[in-house]
């Protein structure tokens, strides 16, 4: 069963689906948002939701994404489908409708079905033409006229057309342009009447031109002929162009024809269009009115049972303020905010709520909520100070979660899915039918409590069929009465009022309702079910603040305000005198439970920013702390990468220096020994990069002095080869040392030298650079003299070799090899050799040190 009408009107539905119809695309979408009614099935409710929902993020995510040129053309299908004939026009927007449903599936069917499986539905039930598509653009240009590619006849017809054309052109300018004609001429020019060309010739010339009169100017002056030379051409020009005419017509009717039978489909893709199109307007709509998607509950039987007078007076404490003024962090409340106090059980709860129609820069937040431990409200206060407007807001936003719109509030908010929306607000009085105020509102409580109470309605009451009565299983109703029992004697009204809340209560709907009878606190404070609100009033700047407060009454600020006013003390206190003891006293409660109340929220405000300015700080230090451990981590990287490189550097240096002790012949056992310290020294550095340093955790070096500038005798780590080494010799002319590495010498730069810890004032290295440093074995102590007297010759090869290696390592420029003269084969042996060594650069026989038993040996220079 629909909402009612009249609940409608009354909450202003309409002025919401006008709104609403400014942000659809095109008309069928418009039409969509201007019939748009709350639904009272929950599943319905619950989808149309969700599908705005996917609709707002999907906007978010696409911010262009439109509908394209889609047009309602349903009406044009619809008229092709009866035989209709097309006009270009309407078949090149039906032609734009297609394509444009057709990118508008491709593009929705794109999305992620997971998070998007509404629209993603919608997209699949978008019919495909391409068919219907291709054959309009084939023959209707972008002007909506056909084109002569149309077909081959048209074609044909549209180049004689030209020829005839061109053909009468000429005639005619070929006869203005007469001497013989150019005194009967009124003006050379060719114009046209009833379709035919004609010249303007003067009157009195009529017998100096030949021809067929068409018409005459107003005067009578002139006379416009069509010469007789010309009417054949005419008359081919206008045949070819009704030939013309009815081959167009003739494609044009196949195009109908084509777009006929396919109307239902063009029909079907148009309103899926309008669909998602009305879903991106509710989405757009969300967001100008910054609102939240409502959760829909399950509207279960209240739970609070029955409740005595000493109970019902320990029960709800007066809530604290729920009305600051909205700000955009309320906005970003997630649903797993805190509920107000006394709502977390509630089945409607509408948070920071806003009339949706007022200006959203002056209207102040509500927070109203229904259904935990009462299922009516009682809200008291002055006039304008706000009552009326949350008794709408309430029914308004009801209404519009219901017709899958999101809601102006905060989150968390929440609602059951009403299967009616009863609404009396405002004044109804009639002259003509002798209704008065009173009459008026207790005519449409009549009709609420009589279709809650399932009784049918009397003929003089019924005036719609929305108020007939509920089915057998009644679903949740909610009820809202605005100034319950005015207009009336207060005693019988505030009576009356009592009565019919107790009514509801009994019918288990959810209500809302204002009054001004004092009587009323009392009773709602009293009763399970009921609960008090009132609308704040300042009385220093004698205006309301529209703050609604939940589990208070309001207070009489009368009194007050005419004190304020400027009215004598002495008549405010004579005043004060006759009002009943018992009165006085409860107003003077409430006044001090107002106070209290007010120290309650600002502590509370105190309280909030304080925590705010804790996590501010708490996120200062937890961005420091990333900061600090982002830094640390790329230090570490950055040691890591340099011990990498380094260690890279050893091992390329170790293959160098094999490849260089190869050339030499370098002694196995002192390659062995530099491989095995070159082995340890690179096991060292893969611990240090196993083992990354906390930059933090580094120790902090002391102040370092200024290094003493090298000199002779000074250990030195050379650095391009990573050999340690002994100064022998500088030249600080060419920036050049010596140094005595092992058994060899070698030149090198200043720059590539480092003092090493056996050198006095020496700075400590740091750890990584001494795990690097690699020293290879000292060269033994070598004679220059090499005694080979009573060897066999199978002998001298390798000892030989050996000796030549560790001259060469010591510095030797020269050796003298003793041999002896004997039979000669040793001597012969041994020159052989040094024939080919690659250590040696001559020899020659020891002359008058030994003769032939010496052999000389010149070595190569380092």
């Amino acid at each position: 069963m629909p909402i009612a009408d009249q609940s409608l009107q009354i909450l202003e539905f309409p002025k919401i689906r006008e709104q609403l119809a400014r942000y659809a695309s095109f008309s069928a979408s418009r039409e969509l948002a201007l019939a748009l009614v709350p639904s009272t099935v929950a599943a319905e409710v619950r989808r149309a939701l969700a599908l705005t929902s996917e609709a707002r993020a999907l906007l978010e995510d696409v911010p262009e994404l439109s509908i394209g040129g889609a047009r309602d053309v349903r009406r044009a299908a619809q008229h092709a489908a009866r035989g209709g004939v097309l006009d270009g026009t309407s078949l090149l927007e039906i032609a734009g409708t297609v394509a444009a449903a057709r990118a508008l599936r491709v593009r929705l069917l794109k999305l992620d079905a997971a998070r998007f499986p509404l629209l993603v539905e919608l997209a699949g039930f978008i019919p495909l033409l391409p068919a219907i598509e291709d054959e309009i653009l084939r023959a209707i240009g972008d002007d909506g006229q056909v084109l002569d590619s149309a077909s081959a006849e048209l074609g044909r017809l549209r180049r004689e057309i030209r020829v005839a054309f061109g053909r009468l052109q000429e005639k005619l300018q070929n006869l203005i342009a007469s001497p013989a004609l150019a005194g009967a001429l009124q003006e050379p020019i060719i114009t046209v009447r009833n379709g035919r060309y004609v010249i303007p010739v003067k009157a009195s010339h009529r017998k100096d031109v030949r021809g067929l009169v068409h018409d005459q100017s107003g005067s009578g002056a002139t006379l416009y002929i069509e010469p007789l030379s010309t009417v054949d051409l005419n008359n081919r020009w206008r045949e070819l162009q009704a030939a013309e005419e009815e081959e167009v017509q003739r494609i044009l009717a196949a195009l109908s024809d084509r777009v006929g039978a396919a109307a239902p489909q063009i029909v079907a893709a148009v309103e899926t269009v309008a669909e998602i199109d009305f879903a991106f307007a509710k989405a757009k709509y969300a967001v100008v009115l910054r609102a939240v998607e409502p959760e829909v509950v399950e509207g279960q039987e209240w739970t609070g049972g029955e409740m005595g007078w000493e109970e019902a007076q320990g029960r709800a404490a007066p809530s604290s303020e729920w009305s600051e003024p909205l700000s955009h962090a309320s906005q970003a409340r997630d649903a797993g905010s805190s509920h107000p106090p006394g709502a977390s059980d509630a089945l409607l709860l509408f948070t920071e709520a806003r009339h949706p129609l007022l200006d959203p820069a002056r209207v102040v937040p509500t927070t109203i909520w229904l259904g935990g431990s009462f299922r009516l409200l009682l809200i008291t206060g002055p006039n304008t100070g706000g009552k009326t407007v949350a008794l709408k807001t309430t029914g308004l936003l009801a209404l519009m979660a219901q017709a899958g719109l999101h809601i102006p509030a905060a989150a968390p908010s929440r609602l059951p899915v009403f299967g009616h929306i009863f609404a009396d607000i405002g004044d109804e009085q009639s002259i003509e039918q002798s209704l008065s105020t009173f009459s008026s509102h207790m005519r449409n409580i009549i009709r609420v409590l009589r279709a809650l109470e399932e009784e049918p309605i009397s003929p003089e009451l019924r005036e719609a069929d929305h108020w007939e009565a509920l089915s057998a299983e009644r679903p949740l109703a909610l009820v809202l009465f605005d100034e319950l029992g005015a207009g009336t004697d207060p005693v019988e009204g505030a009576a009356l009022a009592r009565a019919i809340i107790e009514r509801l209560l009994e019918l288990e709907v959810l209500g809302v309702a204002t009054t001004h009878y004092a009587e009323l606190k009392a009773f709602a404070y009293s009763t399970p079910g009921v609960q008090n609100a009132s609308v704040e009033f300042d009385v220093e700047t004698l205006a309301p603040t529209y703050r609604l407060s939940i589990g208070l009454p309001g207070r009489s600020n009368a009194l007050a305000i005419a004190t304020r006013l400027g009215l004598s003390p002495e008549l405010v206190e004579r005043a004060r005198s006759t009002i009943d003891r018992k009165d006085a006293q409860v107003e003077d409660l409430l006044a001090g439970i107002h106070r209290e109340r007010e120290a309650v929220a600002a502590a509370l405000r105190r309280a909030e920013e304080l925590r705010a300015d804790a996590e501010k700080y708490r996120d200062r230090l937890e961005r420091e702390l990333r900061e600090f451990t982002e830094r640390r981590e790329a230090e570490a990287e950055a040691a890591r990468q340099e011990l990498e490189e380094q260690l890279r550097e050893v091992r390329a240096q170790l293959k160098r220096l094999r490849d260089d002790f190869r050339s030499v012949s370098l002694s196995r056992e002192w390659l062995e020994q530099a491989d095995q310290r070159m082995q340890e020294a690179s096991a060292q550095v893969r611990a240090a990069i196993a083992r990354p340093r906390s930059p933090a955790a580094a120790p902090t070096e002391p102040p370092r002095q200024a290094p003493r500038p090298l000199q002779v005798g000074d250990t030195v780590l050379v650095r391009s080869v990573g050999l340690k080494g002994e100064i022998v010799a500088i030249d600080e002319d060419d920036g050049n040392a010596q140094v005595q590495v092992g058994g060899f010498r070698m030149t090198v730069d200043l720059r590539e030298l480092r003092r090493e810890k056996g050198s006095p004032d020496a700075p400590p290295a740091r750890e990584y650079r001494s795990e690097r440093s690699v020293s290879l074995p000292a060269a033994p102590d070598v004679s220059m003299t090499f005694d080979m007297r009573g060897w066999r010759a199978g002998d001298v090869s390798d000892k030989l070799d050996r000796y030549l290696n560790d001259a060469y390592l010591a510095g030797l420029h020269q050796v003298r090899l003793i041999h002896g003269k004997g039979t000669g084969a040793l001597r012969q042996v041994v020159r052989d050799l040094l024939q080919g060594h690659p250590l040696v650069a001559s020899f020659a026989s020891g002359g008058r040190d030994g003769g032939d038993g010496v052999t000389v040996a010149n070595l190569v220079e380092r």
